[in-house]
Parts: C-alpha cells; sequence; structure tokens
C-alpha cells in the first residue's frame, strides 16, 4: 500500500469510529454519574469514558492489529510498531458528567513520533473535524483555518486551568500569568475542554492555552492546529516533543496553539510574565 492511500484509509478509519463514538456519547449524555480519580481531584470518570475508550481499542486492534495504542484509561499497548494511536474517550469529562456540552472525543495518530492523522468529535454539535498531514483540516466537508487577526487585543482566547491543591504555589504563579494574558486580549474563553480547540481551529477564537493535560490530550489536536494554518507548541513556545513515547504517558504537557501572528504575541507576554 502506498503511504499516501495508507494515510487516507487511516482518515476514513478516524472518520467512521468518530461518528460512532459519538452517537454512543450523546445517547448517555444527560444520564451518566461520575467518579473522581484517586489523587486527582481534577479527573473524573464515567463509565461512557471506559465504553467509548474500548470501543475505539477494539477497532484499531481488528484494523491495525499491530499498532501500538496510548489509551487515556487504558494505558499503554506497545506492539513495537513505529504507529501509535492516542486515545482520549472523552476530553472534558466534568462537563460531560455535569450535563454541559462542551466535550469531545479525541484520537490522533503519531508515525515514529509524529503527528500524522488527527480527529476530534463534538457529540452535541454533531461535529466531525479531521485532518491528515499535508491535506488540510475538515469539519463536516468544509475546509478550517485560524484567523487572520493580528492584534492579539482584538482576539477572544481560551485558557484551560486546573487547581493544583498539592502545590497551591503553582496555581499562584498560573494565575499571574493568566492575569497578563487576559491584559493583552479582549475576553477570556474557558470550556477547557477540546471546544475550545475546535473554536481556534474555526477562527471564532485567536488561541487555545493550557498548563495541565497528557499526551492524549495533544497529539489529535496538534495536527488539527497546523494543517488549518496554526502554530502548536508547549506553553513556552517550543517544540512539542513526543520522542520516549511511552515514558511520556503519565507526564504533564503544555500547550499553546494559536494563528501564528497572535503564537508571537502570546510568546512576548509569557516570557515577560515568567
Amino acid at each position: 500500500m502506498e503511504k499516501g492511500t495508507q494515510i487516507m484509509s487511516f482518515t476514513l478509519f478516524l472518520k467512521e469510529i468518530l461518528e460512532e463514538c459519538a452517537f454512543i456519547a450523546q445517547n448517555s449524555f444527560g444520564k451518566v454519574t461520575a467518579s473522581t480519580k484517586a489523587n486527582d481531584n481534577n479527573q473524573v470518570l464515567t463509565a461512557t469514558d471506559l465504553q467509548i475508550g474500548q470501543t475505539i481499542i477494539a477497532a484499531v486492534q481488528k484494523k491495525f492489529p499491530e499498532h501500538n495504542i496510548i489509551d487515556e484509561e487504558a494505558g499503554v499497548i506497545d506492539k513495537q510498531s513505529r504507529f501509535t494511536w492516542i486515545i482520549d474517550p472523552i476530553d472534558g469529562t466534568s462537563n460531560f458528567a455535569n450535563g454541559l456540552p462542551h466535550y469531545g472525543i479525541m484520537i490522533g495518530l503519531l508515525e515514529n513520533n509524529v503527528p500524522i492523522v488527527g480527529g476530534i468529535a463534538l457529540p452535541f454539535f454533531k461535529e466531525i473535524y479531521t485532518a491528515e498531514k499535508g491535506k488540510g483540516t475538515w469539519c463536516n466537508n468544509v475546509r478550517l483555518a485560524v484567523t487572520t487577526e493580528s492584534n492579539l487585543t482584538s482576539c477572544l482566547v481560551a485558557y484551560g486551568i486546573d487547581g493544583h491543591q498539592e502545590n497551591p504555589q503553582l496555581t499562584r504563579r498560573e494565575v499571574q500569568i493568566l492575569g497578563k494574558i487576559v491584559l493583552g486580549i479582549r475576553n477570556l474563553r474557558s470550556s477547557n475542554s477540546v471546544f475550545d480547540v475546535a473554536m481556534v481551529l474555526k477562527g471564532k477564537y485567536g488561541a487555545v492555552l493550557n498548563q495541565t493535560s497528557k499526551i492524549w490530550d495533544n497529539v489529535a489536536q496538534h495536527i488539527l492546529i497546523e494543517e488549518a494554518g496554526g502554530k502548536y507548541t508547549d506553553f513556552t513556545g517550543l517544540s512539542m516533543n513526543y520522542s520516549t513515547l511511552f515514558a511520556k504517558a503519565d507526564q504533564n504537557f503544555t500547550f499553546c496553539a494559536a494563528a501564528p501572528q497572535l503564537h508571537e504575541q502570546l510568546q512576548t507576554i509569557i516570557h515577560a510574565t515568567m
């Protein structure tokens, strides 16, 4: 199979499984109960997270049995492949569990630690977003692009923030940086979920930032942002690093995703504050 055809098969598979899982999520929306994960009050889990994760894993193992998988709930499945599927069954589970529509399903694919295909579903809004390397970002057959607005002060910007009860000073420092960002933008928005990324992809928000995330929060949205013309880095502007992949399943990731001209302005603010 030629590489272009192979990537296309990945993308078609991604659309199909996202549609299937979006149906599962929306069918249980407003009917679930949630539990808090041990040792992290910010992390919530529902039976639907587990069902969707198991559905995606089963689909990957049937279609691509030789591929690796990292799933938020199931953990690492290492087949020693150059391909690794990165799965977040429900991003924004706290929203989902509380009957708020700002949640999504995220699936990304790495080849040798480089994102090559990514997709998200926003079930409540009946939207499927996909991107493949060099082919652009699409939502329900419409091509997307980040904003062309050049002035950060004219933009809505999203920032996801979690409280660190185990280290309150960390949260206090983050709030200081957030305050500087708020003073440099039009208004702040925050669903603290992939919904915010979708708004950047549509050009509605200029940027989205977060200092507390995991690898499954990043891979899918990374290629979606870049293929929509945006810039995706860690919070301080460094390139994302997905090497030593399986060791990073438990590590913290940060991100700054924005239209390139706005990314530069955000980095000026961030580096003047840190």
